[in-house]
């Protein structure tokens, strides 16, 4: 759930705009001055990642890390970012393996970010990987997921409602994304990306 000061309208998918990856390449040199050497990649994940995919202007961050650790968190918490408290925030089950992670959100009066820290070679790393990667590789079904999510948007404007119809839909978007690793060898880059 949102912090405060992240309580605003109902929940909004835009167009896709050209500056996210930049705003994530600076996002991301933060994260890595921040946990240093802990960051074994930092990713941008999610839909802000795809180019031309509609999206809500939230940057999603992947910090791969070799464990999760509690000095992690001291040094994320030290930056000005907040550990985000619900259960969903500290565990998701990706191909049904249950997998810890942490996320957490921006500094007070910085844009809207998600910042996820998983394990370099956790099931849920390479969904997010996974998710970006079929995403920007396969038009028809990025435009289909942009229109879906617009849709949804407008039908189930509050942040909870939308996500809990979103999740199954991602699901049946993933199964797609799993038919297209196996016909095309793909396979998570080690690096950030």
């Amino acid at each position: 759930m949102p912090f405060p000061d992240e309580l605003g309208s109902a929940v909004a998918v835009v167009d896709y705009d050209p500056a996210w990856p930049a705003e994530f390449s600076y996002l991301a040199g933060r994260l890595r001055a921040a946990v240093g050497e802990s960051a074994v990649a930092v990713d941008h994940v999610g839909s802000t990642s795809v180019p031309g995919l509609a999206a809500k202007n939230c940057i999603d961050a992947q910090i791969r890390v070799a464990e999760l650790s509690a000095d992690l968190v001291e040094l994320m918490e030290n930056a000005g970012f907040r550990r985000r408290p619900e259960e969903w925030n500290r565990v998701e089950v990706s191909n049904g393996q249950r997998c810890e992670k942490l996320v957490f959100a921006p500094p007070i009066g910085e844009r809207a970010t998600n910042i996820h820290v998983r394990l370099i070679n956790g099931p849920n790393t390479r969904y997010a990987l996974l998710f970006r990667d079929y995403l920007r590789a396969d038009e028809t079904a990025r435009q289909a997921w942009g229109a879906f999510k617009q849709r949804l948007a407008q039908s189930a404007p509050d942040i909870f409602d939308y996500g809990q119809i979103k999740a199954p839909a991602t699901e049946i978007l993933m199964l797609s994304a799993e038919h297209w690793a196996l016909r095309t060898g793909w396979n998570p880059s080690p690096t950030t990306g």
